[in-house]
């Protein structure tokens, strides 16, 4: 197989503008040296609550920022046995595997893998074991301070 031409085209974006510049060769060196990428697997079994089997068992956090935090969370014995409001974060929750059943002040829905759930800032909510649940369910939860609009596909949000 031929190798495949490394683009030149670079597109620099700063919340709504977008910027297209044109370069000789691909960008090589780091701008900053606090830059780095970082990988972590959240299937690594040390990448989970302590407390993942117990009814109140919180979500581990892994990223935090002032105005955005990721926790994940591996519930698979017991239900969130409490509500949970947040004020000051929307949440938006992946499922990554298993299934739970969310279950709000403004409707229930059970979340599966690869669905996300946006549950607004100061609605409360809890999570709770489904039929479709396996031994171990993973979430993404990502707290965001800022709001939280969606701007993808018209007709893929369900209700």
């Amino acid at each position: 197989m031929a190798a495949t031409p490394v683009p030149t085209t670079e597109v620099i974006t700063n919340g709504p503008s977008r910027i297209t510049v044109e370069r000789t060769t691909a960008p090589t060196e780091i701008v900053t040296s606090d830059a780095k990428l970082m990988v972590f697997d959240i299937n690594d079994p040390s990448i989970s609550p302590a407390n993942f089997d117990q009814a109140h068992g919180a979500p581990l956090r892994v990223l935090h920022s002032p105005s955005a935090k990721l926790d994940v969370s591996k519930r698979s014995h017991e239900d969130m046995g409490f509500w949970h409001r947040s004020v000051d974060h929307t949440e938006v929750i992946f499922c990554v595997k298993g299934a739970l059943r969310w279950e709000t002040e403004i409707g229930t829905h059970v979340l599966k893998p690869g669905e996300a759930l946006v549950i607004p800032r100061g609605i409360a909510h809890r999570s709770a074991l489904d039929a479709e649940s396996g031994e171990e369910n993973i979430l993404l939860e990502f707290k965001i301070a800022d709001d939280v609009e969606y701007v993808g596909p018209q007709g893929a949000v369900k209700s």
